[in-house]
């Protein structure tokens, strides 16, 4: 005789799902008087008016974190985590002079945990608060045999503005500009899946230590967001390019914002290259062009501005603890970021 069955026994627990989600109230951010509905509603009302834009430009984009979440909730490191997903999709939206706005999450699970999907969310909107956003809602799914218990895929969508003049979309990159790398934290969130395999064929790298610290805390170092120490130079003439350095590396983000005719050659002797990235490449036998392809090399971000305009950038920025240096220069050519020298790893 076949077994009675129910969604429960399925593998779906629309009680623990309600529980969680009516917890998530009191995580959720309330007070965004742009947020027209409350929390649990169908979808997100947010109010578009925005009278102190003369031509409010949205900027769009969704996200994840990769497969670096797989190796973050392996080890218990679920906030960072969630800052990873957040500092990575703000910068995506930033690069264009945007002002984050809204942001919505999707939270995928084989069973819902109830206390890890709520570390998630809180984490998720402390991220978001620090960065000028807001988690106005989003998407927790409990999908039994897509995903194993323990198991959490996120992503999540972002809604920016941005002044249409003050679009920062490299179009006015000229001859002359200097390219300046902004450093990052670590390896940010690209290059995962070579990093998980390197630790899975030399497991001493566990032993390592980076900077003082055991090398999974180094390795899983959030995402730096570099929206508050951006923010006041948008509206700046003199700043006219900001690629984030994501999967390609400096040269094939680069070379997503330069215009026709220009090429922009970069200095691989100038970049200072961070200690977790010298381990990786001692650990995995990896060839200079391989890593520069995957990983960031310590540029989270790079910034084309006006030559006279080079020391008051690296000076704001240094008040955010941002360091900033030039890497290279732009001149005339065929759209192709020119890698020139070769990286130091003394």
């Amino acid at each position: 005789m076949t077994k009675k069955l129910n969604y429960k026994k399925s593998g779906v627990d629309i009680d623990t799902a309600n529980e969680t989600k009516r917890e998530m109230t009191e995580v959720l951010e309330t007070s965004e008087a742009r947020v027209l509905n409350k929390i649990g509603a169908f979808a997100s009302l947010f109010d578009g008016s925005f009278p102190e834009y003369k031509h409010p430009v949205l900027v769009l984009k969704t996200e994840e974190p990769g497969t670096k979440q797989k190796l973050a909730f392996k080890e218990g490191s679920i906030k960072t985590i969630a800052q990873d997903l957040i500092a990575h999709l703000i910068n995506d939206c930033i690069v264009m002079g945007a002002k984050p706005l809204s942001v919505q999450d999707c939270i995928i699970c084989g069973k819902i945990e109830k206390d890890v999907v709520l570390k998630i969310v809180s984490s998720i909107v402390a991220a978001c608060k620090e960065n000028g956003a807001v988690l106005t809602g989003g998407e927790t799914s409990e999908q039994p045999g897509a995903l194993a218990v323990g198991e959490y895929l996120l992503t999540a969508s972002i809604v920016g503005i941005v002044e249409k003049e003050n679009i920062v979309d490299g179009s006015k990159i000229q001859v002359g500009d200097v390219v300046l790398a902004l450093t990052s934290s670590g390896v940010h969130t690209n290059g995962f899946s070579l990093v998980r395999k390197i630790m899975e064929a030399s497991p001493e790298i566990g032993d390592e230590q980076v900077a003082g610290e055991p090398f999974i805390k180094a390795i899983l170092t959030p995402h730096r967001c570099y929206y508050n120490c951006l923010r006041d130079l948008f509206g700046k003439k003199e700043l006219v390019g900001l690629a984030h350095v994501t999967g390609g590396g400096i040269q094939e983000n680069l070379n997503r914002i330069l215009p026709e005719g220009l090429n922009a050659q970069i200095d691989l002797s100038a970049i200072r290259v961070l200690p977790i990235f010298k381990i990786l490449k001692k650990f995995g036998g990896l060839e200079d062009a391989d890593m520069l392809r995957t990983f960031n090399m310590g540029v989270g971000i790079t910034a084309v501005v006006r030559k006279e305009f080079v020391e008051e950038a690296i000076a704001h920025l240094k008040q955010y603890e941002v360091v900033a240096y030039e890497i290279g220069v732009i001149a005339e050519g065929n759209k192709n970021v020119e890698l020139i020298g070769e990286l130091q790893w003394e």
